[in-house]
Order: structure tokens, then C-alpha cells, then sequence
């Protein structure tokens, strides 16, 4: 296969290209449903134009439980098709993206009168094995349940069942697929939104597109076209005269300093309100707590953001399973909500929903919703099974690897070093951190390297500040105050790959400001990321002491469904 490393159009030739030609598939969303289309079928040799109507990962797949998990949970709804499915993909996931999809150890309290109870649970446990053709679940008893997770303390704990799932960072999973389509050609084109389907006989032929950057319009004609929108394919659905089919569902999470609550495990159990599943473990540096299940009746256009009830309910969760850490809204450093495309099965309670994905052929455009993080590549090859004949194509399902192998790096990097620039850029590791040597220190209080925010500056197609700092990088999340305080460091790194002039960088500064505080932070809290030298002193990590609140969590109901 050619080495197309320094071959990727620029946006302004990839733009030029998209009404001079008849595309094979063009494929609209920039998710990880949407990328593991592009790459499946630029990697059989189809022409692929991916359109994007804001940043790649802007929506559900930068904003999940970032957890590449078999669906225990769905054992219990008797969706054994859904857990298999994902089992074998995780298990896939691990092997070939080391260092992305990382192993990660579940304990489960084991309380009197908890459900789902021990012996059921523990029954789930080996039918989850089985599927994995591996046992990795033991049960622990009180001492190696406390010695595991100092601190667990929820009422009655006598013992925990400790069992294995997986965990990534999800927008750079998608990255990372999407460096393997356009590897094998494909056209990717952020901030590029679809205005109109066109038809002709009745099916449909192409698109008209509209660059939100500059505004300029642009006719594509297509073979065939994958919907993979996410929670917005019921808009494309209805050009075509379909009826609706999702139900949008948000998820909201909280992410703390690793000092505040530092977990080795994950801790997964049932909500003491509701039963629902709610959890939190380490990740990148910090402990992420999630998740809510709520129907979503917002704008879809809008960020979707944390209520003050949500936040309540995942701070009760915590303090149930360690009630001595008194865990209280001063501790967060960063909430973040997406909104899930849930097929609307007429389920009234929405943890019920089933998270199995369709694909449907209406009218020549393949729609292909709901489904979940692990199960990418299976949604997409059955996207592609419809979709090759509209496309000329012979289609035949491949059990190929997902991802390119990727040259070493230079043997005097650390091991961590190498293993993270490894899995987020694969192929391109070795040539996009040539010449590295001062920025692959870590970012304090992450483990992002300060090389990561250059590559993605100068490769990565950043249109804006958010972009970088929220889903190229996740420090928008990781660090208190959006990482507002390390802008210096970030504009002597980036402006060389950015092209913004001063006034650009301003008008970006004070866009993600403001994004942050609306979106990213608990509700009420926006004034501290003026020059609230306080909120900053009492999130650094550098002072496990500093700020904290002996008082209890407050308490509150779930949000109304």
C-alpha cells in the first residue's frame, strides 16, 4: 500500500475537490460511527468523502463513559447478542490498540439488600467470561475488597466481586481511525455541514454542503451515502420522508483531581435512588464519575451541559460507596454531558433502551444509528453491506486488523513515552514526533504530553481553540479551569501550525472561555474562570489539602425523565 504520509490534502484542496468529482461513498458525521465507515471502505479502495457539521468527535464520541466495555448490564435485559458482539470487540480493541484501549479492573460491592446481588451478578460474571473465552472474575472478601479500594465503605459491605472491562480515550480512538481512512485516501472535512439531500427517481444522488468557515456552498454527487449523524440522523431521515427513530439520551459526568478521589479500580454499583449503574475510576490522570441516563428534549445544536440535579446525583453515588472522602461540588474540576442516538424501542425507563445499533437503506441513503463505542467496526460493515450495491461495489465482511503497524520510536524515550505516542498516532508516531525532546514532559496533573498539543496544531485539522483543547487533547476536561492557566505555553507551541494572528488568539481565548464556563463546569460556578486565584489554588494538584470541604455531598433527586 502507497505511504501516503505526506501526501493529506490541504482543506483548502480537499474543498476543491468535492464537487469535481462522483464519489464512491460520502459518508456525513465525523463520530466514531462515521470514521469507522470512511476507514472500512477506504481500506477496500473506495473513493470516501467524510463531511463533518462540526469538529470530528464534537458530539457523542467525545463525550462518553469512555469505556470499551462488553455490556455487562445488558445481560440482565436478556440482549445476549449485543454483550457478544462486544465482548469479541473489546477483546479485538485491546490487541490491537495497546496504550488506547487499555485493560481496567471493576469492583462491585458486594452489600445485603444491593441488587443486583451477588450470586446474579456473579452469574452474569462467568457468562461474561465465557464470552471473553478467558475468567477474569474473582470474588474478593472484606480485607481484599478494603485493600483493593481503601476508603470503600458502603453500608453493609462484606466482600466485592472484582472483574475485568476496558477503558480508551474516546475522541482520540476516533482520531485514530480516522488517520487510517485518510491514510488509504479518504477526504475528511470538519465544520462542513449538509444542507440538503438531492435526488434523483427517487433516490438519493448526492448533497448540497455548506463550509461553515467561510460560507461558500459546495454540490456533491455520491454513488452512495452513509447517515451516520449519531443523535441528528432523524433530521437527514426526514428529507427522505422516514419516520423518527431515536431517542436522544444524555449522559452526564464529572471528572475530579486524582488526589480527591484516588481509585485504582473502578468502582461500579447501583444508584442507592434509582438502581441505576453509575461508576467511577482513573482515567488520564484524573477520576471520572458518570453517568446519568436522561432523556435530552434540547436543542441539539447546542452544547449539551450537566444539570444541578445531575450533579447532585453523581456526588450522592460517590459519597455512598466512600463516605468518609466527603466529596462535595467545590472538588469538581470539570463536568462534561452528550447526548446518546438511542433506538426509541417504546422502553419508558431509558436505562432500558436498547443500546444495539440498525442500519436501514431509505430511499439510496443508508442510515446507520444507535449502537455503541465498542462495536464500531461491526456497525460499519453492516453500513457498507447496504451500501455497495447504490455503490457499484462487491462487499464481503474482513476480520482484517484494524490499524496500521507503526515504526519504532527513538529507543532513548521511555517506554510510556513511546507507548502513548504509539497509540494515539500509530503509523505516525515516529515521523510527527521527530525532533521532540523538551515537550515530551507531561502536562502537570495529566498524562498528556506537551508534544501532543504541537502534532495536533500542525496535523490534526484544528479550526479552533476548543478543538485542540477539548477532543485533540482532553485538557479542557483535565484540568481545572479548562487548562485556561497553561494558554501561554499552549500559543508558543501551537501558533507556529495555527496561522492566527493575535487577534485571532484572542477572539479563540475568549470563545473557550466561555464555552468552559457554560458547558464544562458545574452549574454556578462560571464566575471562577475569570481571575478567581482561589478556585485555581483549591483544584491544584500540587496541594492534596487545599480547598477541600469536610462538609457531606449535597443531596438531591434524579433529574425528571
Amino acid at each position: 500500500m502507497q505511504n501516503r504520509v505526506n501526501l493529506f490534502p490541504t482543506r483548502a484542496d480537499a474543498l476543491a475537490r468535492l464537487s469535481v468529482q462522483t464519489w464512491d461513498l460520502v459518508v456525513i458525521g465525523g463520530g466514531i460511527s462515521g470514521a469507522g465507515v470512511a476507514q472500512q471502505a477506504a481500506r477496500r479502495g473506495w473513493s470516501v468523502l467524510l463531511l463533518e457539521q462540526r469538529d470530528f468527535a464534537w458530539g457523542t464520541s467525545s463525550r462518553s463513559s469512555k469505556l470499551v466495555h462488553g455490556g455487562l448490564r445488558y445481560l440482565k435485559e436478556g440482549d445476549l447478542k449485543t454483550t457478544l458482539h462486544s465482548v469479541r470487540e473489546r477483546q479485538r480493541l485491546l490487541r490491537e490498540a495497546p496504550g488506547l484501549v487499555e485493560p481496567q479492573s471493576f469492583l462491585f460491592a458486594d452489600c445485603p439488600g444491593r441488587k443486583p446481588g451477588r450470586w446474579l451478578m456473579q452469574t452474569g460474571l462467568v457468562v461474561y467470561d465465557l464470552m471473553a473465552g478467558q475468567r477474569s472474575h474473582y470474588y474478593a472478601d472484606l480485607a481484599t475488597a478494603q485493600a483493593l479500594a481503601p476508603g470503600l465503605a458502603p453500608p453493609g459491605l462484606r466482600g466485592a466481586l472484582v472483574f475485568q472491562d476496558a477503558k480508551t480515550d474516546d475522541a482520540r480512538l476516533v482520531w485514530r481511525v480516522l488517520l487510517e481512512a485518510r491514510r488509504d485516501g479518504a477526504v475528511l472535512l470538519n465544520y462542513v455541514a449538509v444542507e440538503s439531500l438531492t435526488t434523483a427517481n427517487g433516490k438519493v444522488t448526492g448533497l448540497v454542503a455548506k463550509d461553515s468557515l467561510t460560507g461558500q456552498t459546495h454540490t456533491v454527487q455520491a454513488r452512495a451515502v452513509v447517515n451516520a449523524t449519531g443523535a441528528w440522523a432523524d433530521r437527514l431521515r426526514a428529507g427522505v420522508g422516514a419516520a423518527p427513530l431515536l431517542r436522544p439520551l444524555r449522559g452526564s459526568h464529572l471528572v475530579l483531581p486524582f488526589w480527591r478521589l484516588p481509585v485504582a479500580q473502578s468502582i461500579s454499583f447501583m444508584h442507592p435512588q434509582d438502581g441505576r449503574p453509575v461508576f467511577f475510576y482513573p482515567w488520564e490522570g484524573a477520576t471520572l464519575v458518570g453517568t446519568t441516563d436522561l432523556d435530552h428534549r434540547a436543542d441539539l445544536d447546542a452544547e449539551a451541559s450537566i444539570t444541578a440535579s445531575e450533579v447532585a446525583y453523581l456526588l450522592d453515588a460517590v459519597n455512598d460507596q466512600f463516605p468518609a472522602a466527603h466529596i462535595t461540588s467545590t472538588d469538581i474540576s470539570a463536568c462534561y454531558a452528550g447526548v446518546r442516538p438511542v433506538i426509541d424501542d417504546g422502553q419508558q425507563d431509558a436505562s432500558k433502551a436498547t443500546r444495539d445499533h440498525v442500519v436501514r437503506d431509505e430511499s439510496g441513503m443508508v442510515t446507520l444509528a444507535g449502537g455503541k463505542l465498542t462495536t464500531f467496526r461491526l456497525m460499519a460493515q453492516d453500513a457498507l453491506a447496504l451500501a455497495a450495491p447504490h455503490a457499484g461495489k462487491a462487499f464481503e465482511r474482513s476480520d482484517a486488523p484494524l490499524f496500521t503497524p507503526a515504526p519504532p520510536l527513538n529507543p532513548r524515550w521511555s517506554p510510556a513515552v513511546r507507548q502513548r505516542l504509539t497509540a494515539r498516532y500509530g503509523a505516525y508516531a515516529a515521523e510527527w514526533s521527530t525532533g521532540a525532546c523538551d515537550d515530551l514532559h507531561t502536562i502537570p496533573g495529566t498524562q498528556t504530553l506537551w508534544l501532543e498539543l504541537a502534532i495536533a496544531a500542525r496535523h490534526e485539522a484544528v479550526q479552533h481553540l476548543d478543538d485542540l483543547l477539548l477532543r485533540r487533547t482532553r485538557l479542557g476536561i483535565l484540568l481545572p479551569r479548562g487548562g485556561l492557566d497553561h494558554l501561554p505555553r499552549i500559543h508558543q507551541l501551537c501558533a507556529p501550525h495555527l496561522a492566527w494572528d493575535e487577534a485571532r488568539w484572542e477572539l479563540e481565548v475568549e470563545r473557550y472561555r466561555a464555552l468552559i464556563a457554560a458547558h464544562y463546569q458545574p452549574p454556578g460556578t462560571a464566575q471562577a474562570l475569570g481571575s478567581d486565584h482561589d478556585f485555581a489554588q483549591r483544584n491544584s494538584c500540587s496541594d492534596p489539602n487545599a480547598g477541600t470541604d469536610p462538609g457531606p455531598g449535597a443531596t438531591a433527586q434524579h433529574a425528571t425523565r
